[in-house]
């Protein structure tokens, strides 16, 4: 079976108080859709990768693939949409053809995803057609009214769950569900949650903490910090955390 991957840099939005879209924004030396690229690049299991981006960034966008992952036969760039929704409805669209059996769809602003969960989310997509990623939250949580902010209940955390990408589907299953979607007018933040949205079961694997989404200005200090430790490369692939101690 062939596996493509849509990564999603569609965003012309929140510049994180800056003039520079946050796929751009550097990153150690690096604007951080590179450093997501490159991860996808290296894993011999992705045929091809389609790359969405805003249609006037295309150009700046092939000078930045050519100077800093080289061109290759497995890279397509797409013109973005207005949405995040309609952004992937055009690389899937982009996908017609290619004999893509399985597609990921990830976050460009999600850099380190490691090769093990972009295999693993492979894995469970071929087996059951719709897969996310997910982790249980380690923070008490809270229902609040959003104009007085006042607490309204704190949540059972045993059910709940924080999603992440990249989301693994059936290419033939994600590109009939945006169709309907889009013929219904339905809008989701996730492609998941079409999916759902048109009774489709979705099923979960364990995510990463190391998969951040860089966002705010706070999570690209963070991003930085675990950019330099010396021991990242190794920490991400094992999936080891930093702060485990070798037994005695």
């Amino acid at each position: 079976m062939l596996t493509g991957a849509v990564i999603v840099a569609g965003g012309k939005g929140l510049r994180m108080g800056g003039d520079v879209r946050k796929q751009y924004l550097t990153l150690c030396g690096l604007p951080i859709l590179i450093h997501t690229l490159r991860q996808f690049v290296s894993v011999p299991a992705i045929h091809r990768i389609w790359l969405v981006v805003p249609e006037e960034d295309l150009n700046f966008c092939t000078q930045l693939i050519r100077e800093y992952v080289g061109w290759s036969d497995r890279l397509c760039l797409v013109a973005g949409g207005d949405t995040r929704q309609a952004s992937v409805y055009n690389g899937l669209k982009a996908m017609d053809g290619s004999g893509v059996d399985t597609v990921l769809i990830h976050d460009a602003v999600r850099p380190f995803v490691p090769e093990r969960l972009i295999l693993a989310c492979i894995e469970a997509a071929e087996k059951t057609g719709a897969c996310i990623p997910v982790l249980p939250s380690v923070d008490t949580l809270k229902r609040v009214d959003p104009q007085s902010k006042r607490v309204i209940e704190t949540l059972t955390r045993d059910h709940i769950r924080a999603v992440q990408t990249p989301q693994g589907f059936s290419f033939a299953r994600i590109r009939e569900i945006h169709e309907k979607a889009i013929a219904a007018g339905v809008t989701g933040t996730d492609d998941a949650g079409m999916m759902e949205a048109f009774d489709v079961p979705v099923y979960t694997i364990p995510g990463s903490r190391f998969n951040l989404k860089i966002t705010t200005p706070d999570d690209l200090l963070l991003a930085t910090a675990l950019m330099t430790l010396p021991a990242y490369q190794e920490t991400v692939e094992s999936g080891k955390s930093p702060l485990q101690q070798t037994p005695r």
